[in-house]
């Protein structure tokens, strides 16, 4: 990750981002065409029909007075890698998927987590690395490109009780022989001053939420660093940022991790870790080196006396979990007990046939912007078996 000033880092977040998000700035309801939330101009988007052909595999009620006019054979939810992998593979083989990207969902931008980091240096082609926002406005133009629809609005709700399944947004119902879920995971941030990424925020400038992603960019290498976080991911983050910082820093605002033993001794018997136990980061401030443009240190504070110190650090880590993007899925689909999609082991099969998912709102171990495009493919594919299974595969009149 490589960092640039604020005001690009909000072009990238205006660009795009992650699937889910208010539909407050899309055109009227039942309009035919979407703004395009990229730097593409606006695209205008037409409808596919499909026939009425119920499932003789399921046992879901059909309802057969549908709206041709909303009728898909695929729809896909979300905006990041995994959508659009899902989108160019399902385009190609020419099954017309409508991908509902969504608008500020979860605070992000169409297009996933990837909009608001700068460079991209771990995905495979970009020998130079890649700003996250060009990445993804790559996939959107490459979806648009096989036909995929887009439209850039908040599906709400779903009802997957009866086929064909319906996907809802505030301004229409779209009606779909099978889903494809890729809605993703956002990282758990803490709020303080220099926490954002306005002004006199030090996000993407020094504060970030994947060690893994952005640890080995240069303006960490040798520097001390900052991990928040009392679990395993905390642990593991930062045991990886020794083989680049002088020093690593573990803020923990209890007396004791939660993280496995195993886990905990690694940390503890590291000569590059110090744990500060009963302590939060209450403030972050600029290196003036820079000119305050990058993290320079934060203020932190004991729990127990209400002590506060400042602790010179060029990096500051959140290790403190996910948030996968299910509340709109009302439980209708079988969830673990962090919230994550289940899916049949070596698929990307939920609990419910013809529904499928893909990316980070699936996965809670890689979270990785190429093992989304990776389950996006299989979820195309999958998707693909299952719509031959029930009989709609082939085109059919509009």
């Amino acid at each position: 990750m490589r960092f640039c000033p604020n005001k690009l880092f909000t072009k990238a977040r205006n660009l795009i981002g992650i699937g889910l998000a208010s539909s407050a700035a899309v055109s009227a309801a039942g309009a035919s065409s979407s703004t395009s939330s990229s730097a593409d101009t606006s695209s205008t988007y037409t409808t596919t029909t499909t026939s009425d052909s119920p499932s003789s595999t399921s046992s879901f009620p059909v309802d057969s007075s549908t709206d041709d006019d909303q009728r898909r054979k695929l729809c896909i939810i979300g905006s990041g890698p995994a959508a659009h992998t899902a989108a160019i593979y399902a385009a190609r083989a020419e099954l017309r998927p409508v991908l509902f990207e969504g608008w500020m969902a979860n605070g992000v931008a169409p297009g996933g987590q990837l909009t608001t980091t700068t460079d991209v240096e771990n995905f495979p082609g970009f020998p130079d690395g890649v700003s996250g926002s060009d990445l993804m406005d790559r996939c959107r133009r490459q979806s648009l490109r096989f036909g995929a629809e887009i439209i850039t609005e908040t599906v709400s709700k779903v009802d997957f009780s009866k086929r064909p399944f319906r996907i809802f947004t505030d301004s229409r119902t779209v009606l779909a022989d099978a889903v494809i879920v890729a809605t993703g995971a956002v990282a758990r941030r803490l709020s303080f001053d220099g926490a954002g990424d306005g002004p006199g925020g030090f996000w993407n400038r020094g504060i970030s939420a994947c060690a893994v992603c952005d640890g080995a960019a240069p303006i960490f290498r040798n520097r001390p660093l900052a991990v928040i976080g009392g679990g395993d991911s905390a642990m593991e983050e930062a045991n990886f940022l020794t083989k680049f910082g002088s020093k690593v820093y573990i803020i923990h605002r209890r007396d004791n991790f939660r993280a496995s033993k195993i886990m905990q001794g690694r940390v503890l018997k590291n000569p590059k870790i110090e744990v500060l136990w009963n302590s939060e980061v209450v403030g972050a401030y600029g290196d003036e080196k820079s000119g305050g443009r990058v993290l320079g240190g934060i203020k932190v504070k004991n729990v127990v006396n209400d002590d506060v110190f400042d602790l010179k650090v060029n990096g500051l880590f959140f290790a403190i979990g996910h948030e996968p993007a299910t509340k709109f899925l009302n439980g209708q689909l079988e969830l673990d007990p962090d919230g994550y999609i289940v899916t049949k082991p070596g698929t990307t099969m939920t609990s419910v046939k013809g529904v499928f998912a893909a990316g980070d709102v699936q996965d809670k171990k890689y979270r990785q912007a190429v093992t989304a495009a990776g389950t996006g493919c299989m979820a195309a594919l999958d998707a693909e078996h299952y719509l031959q299974e029930i009989g709609t595969h082939e085109d059919t009149s509009s």
